[in-house]
């Protein structure tokens, strides 16, 4: 299953050409628009983007090239119920923007971890999360993003993978280490609008080759012909409740309470709690700039329905013996993974169905999802590692220092990707995207517990919170093995596990660890210690309009630099101003600006600032923003439940 260049024309080379040369303009034109020489300029865009970059960006942020080949198989062997993970997502949403957002304002936090940090005091949870996020974003995302991402390029180009996933991770950099989260963030505007155009292409295709009116009956008609062949076998055929999203809560792939319920814990964790989205939250200029990306956010989460979960069935449909291949022999002569070829559905369709001279726009689609992602994934990463486990190595680093450091470790995250590589072409695709996808369901949901609790009950504290922690921890990686070890065997195989393991589901254990861990927490906090009232305001939905009390390490950082600034004498300026002087200043946000700068400093230029308005005059605009995005947020929320309903 392969392609080379031999099915394009000059239309398609000039399109991909074009995608890398705007895809790369555009980072660099991003970098430009916030201050890249400060912490807050390279790690947050200068707190001053507005709601339709951020919303865009939170949204092709999570849009994945995981989800064109992962959302797609899916669909493909299993039919739409994987479309409850994003109307899910679409009420977590409203969680963020109305709960969780408020309270990251309050506390004037850069990262995640460092709310814990201002919440609970102490280091150990900062460290803790800080290390955990690291760990997940470079075995699960990463590693499922080059995965999927090597799939599909070798797939519809023939590209060889090491050239093809090196190539692109160097581009993905050029402009992330140099740029921050402004280059990200405006990059990511231009990476959506391929992502929709190409997603678009294929199911106006997809739709076309198979009309919605005959999709159902057609696709429970998509039985391999291996199958079809064989009077005893039981594997290959389509599920029955395949139309259905919400199915049996014992018997059926996705159960339903698990559906309902237990996908909303692993989107706590990462629509609420994970950098990559609130890094975004904390760059807008306000909270309501915050809210309305959400709502946009939310809005765009109806769209992977259509672009990739009716495609993947349309894909089964077109090609039942490739896609839905049912012997260990006929797969491994399709796609060369005994265990299923259904993750090549859609680069199935984007090689047969697409036509030459419109196959270098879906296939940019597909590297906007792949590049975009990545580029979030290092950026959160950076900031991560840079602000809360290097300052806690050298507490009296330079700002300069941290610059520095921030884009070291993006080049370190890129060479543990690539280090992935062996383990993709010895897995071909197979088991390790389906192990991915257990890791959030037994990793995450203590750390979802623990910051609900910590955003609406005052009495927990940094034990219960800790101890929570540490035991969910232990228990999730018990059912992880536990998982691994009782996999489900493919269907020509037969079932032969223990009565129990073929009714476990990961999404009813993940509801129950997050029970487990708040039940937990609650009872350590009650038998310890008190959290006194006043050190928490600011810090929980109940207490956001307090101010913080607390004085944090970035502030005690930001005092101290100031000073240590004041006292200095040669600066940055005196540095000869040599070519390689230049260029190494651009490229690690070494400026001389960045000399004796604040971290909260107001780094904005003069014709940006804003005008002095009348305090009337904003109270009424605030109550207008305010009214428009309630009313926006109960038109997104009603669209989840009709969407939820309809396909129930």
């Amino acid at each position: 299953m392969s392609s080379d260049f031999s099915v394009f024309n000059g239309v398609d080379i000039f399109v991909l050409v074009m995608y890398f040369m705007s895809i790369l303009l555009v980072g660099i034109w991003g970098s430009r628009q916030s201050n890249r020489h400060t912490v807050k300029g390279y790690f947050l865009a200068g707190r001053d983007a507005s709601w339709f970059p951020v919303g865009i960006s939170i949204f092709v942020s999570n849009i994945s090239c995981g989800h064109h080949v992962g959302l797609a198989g899916l669909a493909a062997t299993g039919g739409i119920a994987v479309g409850s993970f994003e109307f899910n997502a679409m009420l977590v949403l409203a969680l963020l923007g109305w709960m969780f957002a408020p309270v990251y304002f309050s506390a004037q936090v850069y990262t995640a971890p460092e709310y814990l940090r201002k919440r609970f005091g102490g280091q150990r949870l900062r460290v803790y999360f800080a290390c955990f996020t690291l760990v997940i974003s470079v075995m699960t995302k990463i590693s499922v993003e080059i995965n999927a991402g090597a799939m599909f390029i070798q797939q519809t180009l023939g590209w060889n993978l090491y050239i093809s996933t090196v190539a692109l991770l160097i581009l993905t950099a050029l402009y992330t280490i140099t740029g921050g989260l402004s280059a990200v963030i405006y990059a990511d505007v231009l990476h959506c609008v391929y992502t929709l155009v190409g997603g678009f292409i294929l199911m106006a295709l997809s739709m076309s080759a198979v009309p919605w009116k005959e999709l159902p009956l057609r696709y429970a008609c998509a039985v391999p012909n291996a199958t079809m062949t064989d009077p005893n076998s039981t594997c290959g055929y389509p599920r029955e409740d395949a139309m259905r999203m919400y199915r049996d809560p014992s018997t059926s792939d996705i159960p339903w309470p698990g559906a309902v319920f237990g996908v909303i814990v692993s989107a706590v964790w990462y629509w609420c709690t994970d950098q990559v989205i609130v890094q975004r939250i904390l760059a807008s200029r306000s909270l309501y700039h915050a809210q309305g990306a959400c709502v946009l956010a939310g809005f765009l989460k109806t769209l992977p329905l259509f672009l990739f979960i009716f495609p993947g069935m349309v894909s089964r449909v077109l090609f039942p013996d490739e896609v839905a291949c049912a012997t260990e022999e006929s797969c491994l002569q399709t796609c060369g993974n005994p265990t299923g070829c259904s993750n090549y559905a859609y680069s199935k369709l984007v090689e047969e169905l697409v036509p030459t001279g419109m196959k270098g726009l879906v296939i940019a689609g597909v590297l906007s999802s792949l590049m975009s992602s990545l580029t979030s994934i290092f950026n959160s990463c950076s900031s991560v590692f840079t602000l809360d486990i290097w300052r806690r190595i050298r507490p009296n680093v330079t700002e300069m220092e941290l610059m520095i450091v921030g884009r070291l470790f993006v080049f370190m995250i890129i060479g543990m990707s690539l280090l992935w590589i062996p383990v993709i072409q010895v897995s071909q695709g197979g088991r390790l995207f389906d192990y991915i996808r257990f890791v959030t369901s037994y990793l995450s949901p203590p750390v979802a517990a623990v910051f609900v609790l910590a955003m609406t009950w005052h009495g927990i504290n940094e034990k219960g919170a800790f101890i929570g922690l540490m035991v969910g921890l232990l228990v999730g990686m018990a059912g992880l093995i536990t998982e691994i070890v009782f996999m489900e065997p493919p269907c020509y195989q037969g079932d032969h596990r223990p009565e129990f393991f073929q009714i476990w589901h990961y999404l009813y254990f993940g509801l129950a660890l997050f029970a487990f861990v708040i039940l937990v927490s609650v009872a350590v906090s009650l038998c310890t210690d008190p959290v006194e009232r006043h050190m928490i305001d600011g810090l929980t939905w109940w207490t956001r309009h307090k101010s913080v009390k607390q004085i944090t390490s970035i502030s005690r950082y930001e005092s101290i630099r100031e000073e240590q600034h004041a006292d200095e004498g040669p600066t940055g300026h005196d540095r000869k101003a040599s070519v390689k002087n230049v260029l190494v200043d651009w490229c690690c946000g070494t400026h001389n600006s960045a000399v004796g700068t604040s971290i909260d400093r107001d780094t904005t230029t003069p014709g940006k600032r804003e005008r002095p308005t009348d305090p009337a005059t904003d109270k009424k605009v605030e109550q207008l923003q305010r009214r428009i995005l309630n009313i926006a947020l109960v038109i997104m929320t009603g669209c989840c439940i009709f969407f939820m309903t309809f396909f129930a």
